[in-house]
């Protein structure tokens, strides 16, 4: 499987760059189905190689780092990071000095939102500057 063959290339070639995408914990196909999310494939290959990956996907800096200095953004509050998980989206967008908004046709309720209902573990101290219910709020009818 998988993380067979990455176990194998990080263990057996030293310049083999171990690279992830995303550390989800959970992933939802529907928002009654929650299953393991790529943070479980990660961390079973960090367990069997010691190695720790270079995250290139959401929350990580990468992909604003390059976009900023591609297009001379000095300003980065005048980005605004739109997404539907507080834990990738909106913690991106917090974490690297962008405006965010959450939208809510993902795995976040406007409950959770505005505190009426328990946060998913890890989203406690996540919050969007604003919300919406889908990113079709963002175009006129």
């Amino acid at each position: 499987d998988a993380s067979d063959r990455a176990q194998l290339c990080l263990n057996e070639l030293p310049d083999c760059e171990f690279i992830a995408t995303n550390l989800d914990r959970v992933t939802h196909l529907t928002d009654a189905q929650e299953w393991a999310g790529n943070a479980t494939m990660v961390g079973a290959v960090k367990g069997c190689t010691g190695r720790e990956p270079t995250l290139v996907g959401k929350p990580a800096p990468l992909m604003i780092d390059y976009i900023a200095d591609k297009y001379s953004i000095s300003d980065r509050s005048r980005i605004c990071m739109v997404g539907d998980r507080l834990d990738t989206d909106i913690s991106f967008g917090r974490n690297n000095g962008l405006k965010s908004c959450l939208t809510l046709s993902g795995v976040t309720s406007e409950k959770e939102v505005l505190r009426k209902a328990p946060r998913k573990s890890g989203t406690e101290h996540i919050d969007p500057d604003y919300y919406v219910e889908t990113i079709n709020d963002f175009f006129p009818a």
